[in-house]
C-alpha cells in the first residue's frame, strides 16, 4: 500500500475538480475504484477505513477522500439509471457487485453510530455531532457520514422497489433487538441514531413491536388509557347504514386531534330508522371504521383511482369534481391514520410510488419519479425511457414538452413547463422530458390530493413513527401481512369460558381442523370472521366461549372478538359447520 497516494491522488483531483463527471468516464472510474477498494482489506477493507477515522494522518485522509468520491459518483449515477440500465444492462457495477457493496455501507455506518463517531448534538435535534480531536476533522467526517449514508439509503430503497438483495441481507446479525430496545429505554443516543438513519438493520416484526409501544405510549401520556383512577374520554357517535359514510364524515371531520386518537363508540341505525342492538367494545367501531374505508377508496366514487395492471390506489386526478374533495381527503387520512393507529388492518393495496410520498421520501435530493413510475403504469414507463435509447433524432417524433390526456371526454393540454406545448422534444432535452413527465404524472396531478391525505393521516400517525418502514413494510402495516398465521401463538392468547378449556375434546377438534383440514384461505376467512386480527391476538382479545343447543351453528361476536362455538357431539360436524358459517357468511354474524 506504499503508492496508495499515488494511485488515488490523480481520481481525487478529477473528482473534486468535477464531482459529477459524465456517465462515460463514471463507467470507466467507479469500478476502478470499488476493485482498488476490495484490495484494501476484508468486506472492501472495512476496518481499515474504520481506523482511518480515528487517524489524522494524510494517507488515511487520502483514503476516506477517495471513499466519499466513490460515494458521490457511485449514488450520481444509480440515481440517474432507470432499472433496464441497473437490472439488466448492469452499467458500471453488476448486481453481485451491488450486493457487496452494500454491504460493505451498511457496516460502515452502523459502526460509525453504534461506536460512538456520530452522536445527537445537545438539543437532540437530528443535527449530528461528530467525535473528532479537531473541528476540521468533524466536519470532513460528517460529510463522509452523510456521502456513506446517502449511498446506502439509495441502494437500499432501490432494493425496496425491485429486490436485487437476497433476504435478510440489510439486517445487522450482531444487534439484538432486545438491546436496542433497552438503549432506546434509557435515551442512549446512538439507539436513536440507528432508528433514525437505519431503522432497516432491525427485523420488521420488530420495529412493528415498538411502532405499537410508541403508540401505547402516547395512549397513556394522553389518558386515553383506562386506569384504576380515571377513564379516558369517550366520544359516540350514532351512524346511519344507508348514509354510513356521509354520517362519519360529518361526525368525525370536526373533533379534535386528541378526541380522534380517544375511544369512539359507534351506534348503528338500520334503514328502518331503529337501533341496532349491541355494545361497542371496539368491536363495532372497528366494522364502521373498515365499512367506510372500504367506500371511500372504491374506483367508482373517484376519489382514488387504480393503477393498470396490478390495480393498486392512488388518488384520482380528477377527484375535483367532488365538492369539498380536499376535505374529502383529509378525512380519508385521517381514518387511514386512525386505523393504523389502533391497529385495525384494512384491505388497501396502495400504488409503491403513493406509499413513497405518505413516507415523504419524495422530498429527498436523491428521489427520482422515474424510478417510481412502473408502480403507476409499467406500459407508460417502457415507451417513455425508450425515447432515452432511440438512435435517431427525437425532434422527428413531433413530441412536445407536454402531456395531452382525456379528461371526461375532452382532451386536456398540460404544459410540462410553462410555454412546453410549443417546445419541441430534442436529443439534447430528452432526458429532462422523461423526469418532467413522469414527475407530472405522480406528483403534479395529484399534489393537492395527496397533501391533504398526508395532513390528515400525520395528524393521528406521527412522520417519525412511519420512517422506521420502507415502502412495502407500510403497506403491511396498513393492510397486514400475507404470512401464515401462527396457530401456536393464536392458542397462547386465546381464552375460554363456558366449561370450555385447551384440554376440551370440542377445542382439541378444533385446533386439529384449522391446522390439518383447512387451507390457508379458510383459516385468514375464520380469524376475518371472528373478528380478530394479529393486533387484537397480540393483545389477548380472542376467546372461545361455549355455546348451546350444540346443532347450532358456530357464530361470533365483532364487538369483543368471540367465537361462540356449540358443544358439537362430533369432530366432522364441527368440520362442516365451521366451513359453512366461514364460505356462506351466515354463522359468524354479528350477534
Amino acid at each position: 500500500r506504499g503508492d496508495i497516494r499515488d494511485q488515488v491522488e490523480p481520481h481525487l483531483k478529477l473528482g473534486f475538480l468535477c464531482p459529477f463527471p459524465g456517465l462515460t468516464y463514471l463507467d470507466d472510474l467507479l469500478p476502478k475504484l470499488w476493485a482498488f477498494i476490495c484490495e484494501l482489506g476484508p468486506h472492501g477493507g472495512l476496518k481499515l477505513f474504520l481506523e482511518c477515522l480515528n487517524n489524522d494522518t494524510e494517507e488515511s485522509k487520502q483514503l476516506l477522500a477517495m471513499l466519499m468520491l466513490f460515494c458521490d459518483c457511485s449514488r450520481h449515477l444509480i440515481t440517474i439509471l432507470d432499472d433496464i440500465e441497473v437490472y439488466e444492462e448492469q452499467i458500471s457495477f453488476k448486481l453481485e457487485e451491488l450486493i457487496t457493496i452494500s454491504s460493505f455501507l451498511n457496516s460502515f455506518v452502523f459502526k460509525m453510530i453504534w461506536d460512538g463517531i456520530v452522536v445527537l448534538n445537545s438539543s437532540e435535534t437530528v443535527a449530528l455531532l461528530i467525535v473528532c480531536p479537531t473541528e476540521n476533522a468533524k466536519g470532513e467526517t460528517l460529510e463522509l457520514f452523510q456521502s456513506v449514508h446517502g449511498w446506502l439509503m439509495v441502494l437500499y430503497e432501490r432494493d425496496c422497489r425491485r429486490r436485487f438483495a437476497p433476504e435478510d441481507h440489510w439486517l445487522r446479525k450482531d444487534l439484538k433487538p432486545s438491546v436496542l430496545f433497552q438503549e432506546l429505554d434509557k435515551d442512549r443516543k446512538r439507539a436513536q441514531l440507528i432508528l433514525q438513519y437505519i431503522p432497516h438493520v432491525i427485523p420488521h416484526k420488530n420495529r412493528v413491536l415498538l411502532f405499537r409501544n410508541m403508540v401505547t405510549k402516547e395512549k397513556e401520556k394522553l389518558g386515553l388509557v383506562e386506569t384504576s383512577s380515571a377513564s379516558p374520554h369517550v366520544t359516540h357517535i350514532t351512524i346511519r347504514r344507508s348514509r354510513m359514510l356521509e354520517d362519519g364524515y360529518e361526525q368525525l371531520r370536526q373533533l379534535s386531534q386528541h378526541a380522534m386518537k380517544g375511544v369512539i363508540r359507534v351506534k348503528f341505525v338500520n334503514d328502518l330508522g331503529v337501533d341496532e342492538a349491541g355494545i361497542d367494545q371496539d368491536g363495532v367501531f372497528k366494522e364502521f371504521l373498515e365499512e367506510i374505508i372500504k367506500r371511500v377508496f372504491d374506483p367508482a366514487l373517484n376519489l382514488f383511482k387504480t393503477t393498470s395492471g396490478d390495480e393498486r390506489l392512488y388518488p384520482s386526478p380528477t377527484s375535483y369534481i367532488h365538492e369539498n374533495y380536499l376535505q374529502l381527503f383529509e378525512f380519508v387520512g385521517k381514518m387511514l391514520g386512525k386505523a393504523v393507529y389502533e391497529g385495525i388492518v384494512v384491505d388497501v393495496p396502495f400504488a409503491s410510488f403513493f406509499l413513497s410520498q405518505l413516507l415523504g421520501h419524495h422530498h429527498s435530493v436523491f428521489y427520482s419519479s422515474v424510478d417510481e413510475l412502473p408502480s403507476l403504469d409499467s406500459e407508460f414507463y417502457k415507451n417513455l425511457t425508450s425515447i432515452k435509447r432511440y438512435d435517431g433524432d427525437i425532434a422527428d417524433l413531433g413530441l412536445t414538452l407536454s402531456y395531452d390526456e382525456d379528461v371526461m371526454g375532452q382532451l386536456v393540454c398540460h404544459e410540462l413547463i410553462p410555454g412546453g406545448k410549443t417546445i419541441p422534444v430534442t436529443n439534447e432535452n430528452k432526458i429532462s422530458y422523461i423526469h418532467l413527465m413522469a414527475h407530472f404524472r405522480m406528483h403534479t396531478q395529484i399534489k393537492n390530493q395527496t397533501a391533504a391525505l398526508i395532513s390528515g393521516f400525520r395528524s393521528i400517525i406521527k412522520p417519525e413513527w412511519t420512517r422506521m418502514f420502507s415502502t412495502p413494510e407500510l403497506q403491511r402495516l396498513i393492510s397486514g401481512d400475507n404470512a401464515e398465521i401462527d396457530l401456536e401463538d393464536l392458542k397462547k392468547h386465546t381464552v375460554y369460558y363456558g366449561g370450555f378449556h385447551g384440554s376440551h375434546r370440542v377445542i382439541i377438534w378444533l385446533w386439529d381442523i384449522l391446522a390439518s383440514d383447512f387451507t390457508p384461505d379458510e383459516r385468514a376467512m375464520f380469524l376475518k370472521d371472528t373478528g380478530d386480527t394479529l393486533g387484537s391476538v397480540l393483545r389477548g382479545f380472542f376467546t372461545i366461549r361455549k355455546r348451546e343447543p350444540g346443532g347450532r351453528l358456530p357464530t361470533s361476536s365483532t364487538c369483543f372478538n368471540l367465537l361462540k362455538l356449540p358443544n358439537y357431539s362430533k369432530k366432522s360436524v364441527l368440520r362442516e359447520k365451521l366451513r359453512y358459517a366461514i364460505s356462506m357468511n351466515t354463522g359468524f354474524e354479528l350477534s
